[in-house]
């Protein structure tokens, strides 16, 4: 007869887990914060923003601005197949969020080059200007800024009522309206600018780019609610950002290029959150 032991009936002990725990004392990488911001808060999709941050961390991670970096690498880092992530490396590339340099290729850190299609994200409101529109044959078309509920509304709207009724034409509602960038005088901000960039030798703008866009409106929103802080009436946005640029922003030696690679850094640096907020703490 068999008899049992007590040890058929432990259950196997669970395996030791390594813990895993970063540490700047395993390497870090120094990358410009401006550069940083910029890359957290592009419009990129998933595949983009893995392969951009692999080639920083190939990159920068080993004190280069370029270097040879193959698809099954950035694969392999970002976990993704080698064809997705050549496909997003050439979509950066055409972007010019990553610069290509011979069989080198790194990030582009000259962020007023990025050429990165707009998409502002309101609630469940998605616009994104630029985009084809797409019609097929019977099928209708649909407006680049899309909302579930004006479709359901617009499904309901249309349908027709039993024939034991009459047709009742409803009221057309009214469109809800979208937030938009604050409307500036384009032309009058590029002479302004271009006014200071020639006093300090700065590079001159001959148009507004996305990223120079972007900040125009953080630093105006940074002015509203600085004047809601001080309980101040704020002014007109043409009025505020070219008094900004004339009287406010004054470059710093390290922007007119007394730093080790000798640039001269243009209208971005004077539109980065840090220096906008150092200027407007500063307003009497």
């Amino acid at each position: 007869m068999n008899v049992a032991k007590l040890a058929d009936y432990r259950k196997p002990q669970p395996e030791a887990t390594e813990r895993r725990v970063a540490d700047t004392d395993d390497g870090f990488i120094m990358i410009a914060m401006q550069l940083y911001e910029e890359l957290i808060g592009a419009n990129l999709t998933r595949n983009q923003a893995k392969v951009v941050h692999a080639v920083c961390r190939k990159t920068y991670g080993y004190k280069k601005k370029t270097d040879r970096i193959a698809d099954s690498q950035l694969a392999e880092l970002c976990r993704i197949t080698r064809s997705k992530a050549n496909v997003a490396k050439n979509e950066l590339l055409a972007m010019k969020v990553l610069v290509k340099e011979g069989s080198k290729i790194g990030p582009n850190k000259n962020i007023s080059e990025w050429e990165i299609p707009e998409c502002t994200q309101i609630g469940n409101i998605v616009t994104k200007p630029g985009t084809k529109s797409v019609t097929k044959q019977g099928t209708q078309s649909v407006p680049e800024t899309v909302h579930t509920k004006d479709i359901i509304q617009n499904i309901k709207e249309n349908t027709p009522i039993p024939p034991e009724g009459a047709v009742a034409q409803q009221e057309e509602k009214p469109k809800r309206a979208t937030a938009t960038n604050p409307q500036f005088d384009r032309e009058r901000f590029k002479q302004t600018w271009n006014s200071k960039a020639d006093k300090f030798g700065l590079p001159k703008i001959i148009s507004i780019a996305a990223t120079t866009e972007k900040g125009i409106a953080r630093l105006y929103k940074s002015h509203l609610k600085h004047c809601k802080e001080t309980k101040r009436q704020p002014r007109d946005i043409d009025t505020f950002i070219n008094g900004y640029i004339e009287h406010g922003y004054t470059p710093s030696r390290w922007a007119m290029g007394e730093n080790p690679e000798g640039k001269r850094y243009g209208i971005d640096t004077a539109l980065t959150q840090k220096k906008i907020d150092e200027i407007i703490s500063q307003e009497p």
